[in-house]
């Protein structure tokens, strides 16, 4: 029986990788969806499910897209 995954839990795990790897990694939507897509399974993780967790990362205002010959996705990292 496939898992079922939120929104939420899908978002969060995509904030924490592009966290892990900010400054070192720029990662696409598309790639995004491929790491989910490799920790979760392309069962449990389909293109509308990321598509939808990084609307939510944009719409809580944690992520935005950067734009430089292409764009990929950097996380709001808020000042300590």
């Amino acid at each position: 029986m496939a898992e079922t995954l939120t929104v939420d839990e899908v978002a969060n795990a995509m904030y924490d990788l592009v966290v892990q790897y900010h400054g070192k990694k720029r990662f696409k939507a598309g790639d995004l969806q491929k790491e989910m897509q490799a920790k979760f399974g392309a069962d449990n993780c389909d293109r509308k499910l990321c598509k939808a967790a990084i609307k939510k990362l944009m719409d809580d205002e944690r992520a935005i897209y950067g734009y430089a010959g292409g764009s990929w996705i950097e996380p709001v990292i808020p000042p300590k």
